[in-house]
């Protein structure tokens, strides 16, 4: 019967039966061209049956849990028939079908858009003409689109869009069948009379005339379409129907070019690349994509190109990297269908963006830069050799640098590198050509390599040998290490053989001729670790190795600078290695090496510190060249067999007895010996012979001698010596017994009291100090931004030093108090140190450090007593300064009330202790001396839970005389303020918490609940500082904004557009009592709002426009909208199709459709908030 309820599809593949449309595409067991072929079927038999059947198909799909009847179908409007549905919504949840996670929902999307394509297609040479199934189709999606129930909404846009794409499919076949008609028709009646066949004629020009019924039809169907669904859900309130409306827009416009590819369907998408949400963006730009792809499509996008392309260079810094990759992607095809489109200016906004983070954006803009730079090329360069010098690579090479230079983030190569290695990994990989410009002369009229590209293309070099060796982005950009497939492993190991076969030749003639430059040479050196070793004896390469050997020695010999001598001794590092055959060649000249260097250092020393002769500079100079090389060597190999550990240690004891020892020997001095016992714990540690109780000594006696250079009076040397101390104090440390080396046991070092105070008064003296107070800038450079930011990262790296020592519990705790008082002093400085170190202390002992939070309080608050004496004013920026860290500490406790339960309590015991410590010193009868610290105390008691409220007040009460309870005058204050901070809420039970996430609800259930008389107290004007009591009056004192009552499960207004007055859309459908109609804005200014519920936001059924959806996303476009607007005007356009070669032709188009103010046209039957 026709009656019943959700009328079904009868299936009878698969064992299926009696199951509904929706139910049959869900479940996706069945092929789509069978379920449209059945409803077909039972559409030709009885099509309002099968009408119901689909009508009940949408319903569903949104999440409607009711069915259209016959009886309603037959006798209600579709507006009557959807506010009944919206009866049936589940109004509790605001999930549906295309909202719902799952596999299975996933599929059922695309199942649903393929559904709707097949049945159009699979209708279109009959059903859709009939004037009843199309019509009725969309008259309903046209409707449940204009609801305010999102499901709806968004469901049916969705139908909607995928059944407008379907029709311009159907109208593409249309007019290239109506083309060939014409065709045929013309060739036919172009024939001489006796072979014309006039019945065929006439059976032509009866198919074009059915063929251009038909295009009629469907160009009627999709202006219904478009003006009724189109034109008012791009703008919706929800960013996922916004990005289908546009996403099948720009299909629309590939499919078919010479209808829609134009300014008037153009101007949707320019409009929404302003848009708010990425997501909405993204579609743009995808869009736009696939019409520049096509180079054909140009000229008609010229106009769009001129008047969007600042937005689309703009949307390149999209604060969405997804966005800012495809805009650039974008902007690529731009630049590749047209020169002139893009000036120097947009290039270079791009070309920047190699350097990005973001590896994705530098990828993309990498590809841009390429295409801009090296993909050109002219008819010379065709004939030229593929490598060398004077090779095309040659000059791209060249280019690479220039470009490298003129960006000026020379520190960054490895970046640079990696953005283009996808494009132009070929270039970068030739590295025969790079060669040949370092090495080979120039030829006649050619322009050589400046100092600066040398040392800038032997970086890029470096940058793409590492590059192809680690295949890995470069540190920073990348989530870390991934597996390689199996092809790129063997590329790995094929670029890895060829760059041993090619630099084991050319680095040692590299090395010869830049042996002098400190820059070149510290790059060059790092070439070795990269080599597959093997091919030294494999390759016959053996002479090429004893060439390196000797520059390597050449180049220890000649320079001094830490950086080239640590990469002389990496390079020795990674050729020392026992696997491979050269070893014993390698280790030779290594020891002979390091044998004169320690035979040298030795001599030098016993002259340089012979008693009674005053050492020249010239041998304080080489003394110090001498242990540089040394320390530097000492880093990456074991000279544990040259007993240095005592010409170091004599060293550094003449230096503190006579105290004149030059710094940079007493720095190297100091970390050379630090080496040496690092190399002596590591041969401890694998269970050598060496004996623990010399170590022991050694490290003792070493500890003591750098705790003594902390009295230095040069700043760089007791810096040296607090950072070695702090490592030897974390190494030391009792964790050096774990992950089973008990053995070690006689090795823990704790320091003692004295050596706690110096390390930590060395802190508070070199690190917590004003930037202008840092003297170690030297050169007149105190003022320069560089140096700054040099001298604050060396403080930093020393309280972080010093912070570890606090986590590690190898200090005592309560030395953080010293710490954590500065955090608001220094915070922009420190913050994130000081923080993370409170944290990490939370978490090893909450008491402890809750005890250390309010020593630090107590510290300031007898700082500013001894400043200001006892008499001072509780407005004071010092006290309300106290007060805010307290706040801030505060917070750090978190939500969770029980984890913190005992820490807090605690320090209210410490706090209350504190307050009550000293007497009044004028007597009897006044407070305490340290009362008004009650005040920064209660800045916690919102951490208390309700019974330890009372406690803490029971605890109070013992240090509370009859009379102080008595006392109301302002020196009580802060007692008063106390006390009712602790009895706030203590009869309400909502303050119980029984939960950590029966806390976070608690709390705000408090606020709204507590009495607005209890613990309110009034500041002194100006005073900046709060309560607990004050917060909560402040928050029942704000206004809550009138919220317009839900509509009661009713979404769709019976209205008829042409006469209903866009303020009569929404009053006068909801009754509402006369409080609230007084609260409405007066009517004109309802005029352009949706007739809609704004205040609500949430993921409801029931929800609206909640905000306007263009958003500035990365520089202001308004004006520029502005300007665009002035002076034009438009209507909404009907669709009309291009016209065929018997059509007449259409109608100028209007000079330019780019006008935002159009989307503002009152006829629209939702009235959405403006745009612009």
């Amino acid at each position: 019967p026709l009656e019943r309820r959700g009328r079904v599809v009868e299936r009878r593949e698969n064992g299926m039966e009696s199951m509904t449309l929706f139910e049959v595409v869900k479940m996706g067991k069945s092929a789509t061209q069978s379920i449209v072929d059945d409803w077909i079927e039972s559409y030709k038999s009885d099509r309002d049956i099968a009408l119901l059947d689909l009508i009940n198909f949408f319903i569903q799909c949104s999440g409607c849990k009711g069915a259209v009847s016959a009886e309603m179908f037959r006798h209600m409007q579709n507006s009557e028939i959807i506010r009944k549905m919206t009866e049936e919504f589940d109004e509790d949840s605001g999930d549906y079908p295309l909202t719902m996670a799952g596999p299975l929902w996933k599929k059922f999307k695309s199942s649903f858009c393929e559904f709707i394509g097949v049945l159009v297609r699979q209708c279109q040479y009959s059903i859709i003409y009939d004037e009843y199934m199309m019509d009725t189709v969309i008259s309903l999606l046209t409707g449940l689109s204009d609801s305010q129930v999102r499901a709806f909404r968004h469901t049916s846009t969705l139908a909607a869009m995928k059944l407008m794409t379907a029709l311009v499919n159907v109208a593409l076949n249309l007019s290239i069948n109506m083309d060939n008609t014409q065709r045929q028709y013309e060739a036919e009646r172009n024939k001489v009379m006796a072979k014309r066949a006039n019945d065929r004629l006439e059976l032509l020009l009866q198919k074009r005339k059915e063929l251009q019924e038909n295009q009629d039809e469907i160009e009627n169907m999709m202006n219904a379409i478009f003006k009724g669904v189109f034109v008012h859900r791009y703008r919706d309130a929800i960013a996922e129907v916004r990005a289908i409306c546009i996403e099948e827009i720009g299909v629309w416009m590939k499919m078919y070019s010479d209808a829609f590819l134009n300014d008037s369907y153009l101007k949707y998408v320019g409009w929404t690349m302003h848009d708010k949400q990425g997501e909405v963006r993204l579609r743009c730009l995808t869009a736009l994509q696939g019409l520049y792809y096509n180079r054909e499509l140009n000229t008609r996008l010229e106009l769009f190109t001129s008047r969007f392309k600042d937005r689309i260079v703009s949307m390149a810094l999209d604060k969405e990297y997804d966005v800012a990759v495809q805009a650039i992607k974008l902007l690529t095809l731009v630049l590749i269908s047209s020169d002139e489109v893009l000036t120097a200016e947009d290039c270079e906004s791009v070309y920047h963006l190699v350097y990005s983070a973001h590896r994705p954006v530098a990828v993309a803009a990498g590809e841009f830069l390429y295409k801009k730079l090296f993909s050109h090329r002219g008819p010379e360069e065709e004939g030229m050799p593929r490598r060398g010098r004077q090779s095309l690579n040659g000059n791209l090479i060249k280019t690479t640098v220039f470009f490298f230079l003129e960006s000026e983030l020379h520190e960054h190569g490895a970046y640079l590198v990696d953005s283009l290695w996808e494009c132009a990994g070929e270039l970068l990989k030739d590295w025969e050509s790079m060669i040949s410009l370092l090495l080979d002369e120039p030829m006649p009229g050619e322009e050589a390599l400046t100092d600066h590209q040398e040392t800038a293309l032997i970086e890029i070099m470096l940058c793409a040998i590492r590059q192809a060796c680690e295949c890995h982005p470069p540190v920073g950009r990348g989530t870390g290490k991934r597996v390689l497939t199996a092809k790129e492993k063997k590329t790995q190991l094929d670029d890895r053989t060829r760059i041993t076969e090619i630099f084991a030749v050319a680095l040692p003639l590299l090395l010869a001729k830049y042996s002098v430059d400190a820059e070149k040479v510290t790059n060059l050196l790092q070439l070795p670790q990269f080599f597959d070793l093997e091919i030294y004896t494999t390759g016959r390469l053996e002479k090429h190795l004893e060439s390196l050997l000797r520059q390597i020695r050449e180049v220890v010999e000649k320079h001094t600078e830490t950086d080239v001598l640590e990469a002389c001794s990496m390079t020795y590092h990674a050729l020392c290695n026992e696997e491979f055959t050269i070893f014993n060649r390698v280790d030779i000249a290594r020891s002979q090496l390091l044998d004169e260097l320690v035979d040298k250092f030795n001599r030098l020393l016993e002259d340089f510190l012979l008693e009674g002769e005053e050492p020249d500079e010239d041998d304080a100079y080489q003394v110090l060249s001498t242990l540089k090389r040394i320390t530097a060597f000492h880093n990456a190999h074991d000279l544990s067999k040259w007993d240095l550990f005592t010409s170091n240690y004599k060293l550094l004891n003449t230096g503190l007895q006579n105290g004149d020892m030059p710094e940079q020997i007493v720095i190297h001095a100091m970390q050379c010996t630090h080496y040496i016992i690092l190399w002596h714990l590591a041969k401890v540690s694998e269970g050598s012979s060496t004996k623990v109780h010399t170590l022991l000594l050694s490290m003792r006696a070493f500890c003591l001698m750098c705790q003594r250079y902390l009295t230095s009076v040069n700043t760089t040397v007791k810096e040296q010596a607090f950072t070695i101390l702090c490592d030897a104090l974390m190494i030391f440390s009792h964790q050096i017994v774990s992950s089973g080396r008990e053995q070690l046991e006689a090795l823990i070092y704790t320091p003692d009291s004295p050596l706690q105070a110096e390390l930590l008064n060395f802190i508070l003296d070199h690190v917590f100090i004003d930037q202008d107070d840092d003297n170690n800038s030297t050169d007149g450079q105190q003022d320069d931004e560089a140096s700054k930011i040099e001298a604050l990262h060396k403080r930093r790296n020393l309280l972080a030093a010093y912070c570890k020592l606090i986590i590690y519990n190898v200090v005592e705790m309560n030395t953080g108090a010293d710490i954590f008082k500065q955090y608001m002093r220094y915070y922009n400085d420190y913050g994130d140190i000081i923080k993370e170190t409170m944290s990490k202390t939370r978490q090893i002992d909450k008491i402890q450090c809750a005890k250390t939070l309010i020593l630090s309080l107590q510290q300031l608050f007898n700082e500013m007593l001894s400043d200001l004496g006892c008499n001072f004013d509780r407005s004071s920026s010092s006290f309300c300064g106290i007060k805010e860290l307290a706040r801030r500490f505060s917070l750090t406790f978190g939500l969770d009330q029980l984890k913190t339960r005992e820490a807090i309590a605690m320090l209210h015991k410490d706090g209350i202790e504190f307050a009550f410590k000293e007497p009044s010193p004028q007597g009897e009868g006044n407070p305490p001396l340290n009362l008004v610290f009650l005040d920064i105390l209660s800045e916690f008691s919102s951490k208390l839970l309700r019974q330890d409220k009372k406690t803490v007040h029971l605890y109070l009460e013992r240090f509370m005389t009859f009379q102080m309870a008595l006392q109301r005058e302002d020196c009580w204050l802060p007692l008063i303020s106390y006390r009712n901070s602790l009895q706030a809420g203590g009869d309400d039970d909502t303050m119980s918490v029984i939960s950590g996430y029966s806390s976070r609800s608690s709390s705000i259930r408090t606020k709204k609940a507590k009495p607005a008389s209890t613990g309110k107290r009034k500041l002194p004007e100006g005073e900046g500082c709060s309560t607990d009591a004050v917060w909560m009056n402040q928050e029942q004192n704000v206004q809550t904004p009138v919220m317009m009552p839900s509509p009661h499960l009713t979404s769709t207004v019976l209205r008829d557009p042409k006469k209903m007055r866009p303020e009569e859309s929404y009053m006068g459908v909801y009754a509402m009592t006369s409080e609230q109609q007084h609260q409405q804005l007066p009517p004109q200014q309802h005029h352009h709002q949706t007739p809609m519920d704004y205040n609500r936001r949430g993921s409801g059924l029931m929800e609206d426009d909640e905000e306007p959806i263009v958003e500035d996303v990365m520089m202001s476009s308004e004006d520029r909208l502005e300007d665009l607007n002035e002076g034009m005007d438009f209507d909404t356009m009907d669709i009309d199709l291009p016209p065929s070669k018997n059509r007449r032709e259409r109608s100028e188009l209007k000079p330019d459709y780019f006008d935002p103010s159009s989307i503002m046209d009152d006829s629209d039957t939702v009235l959405l908030p403006k745009m612009f």
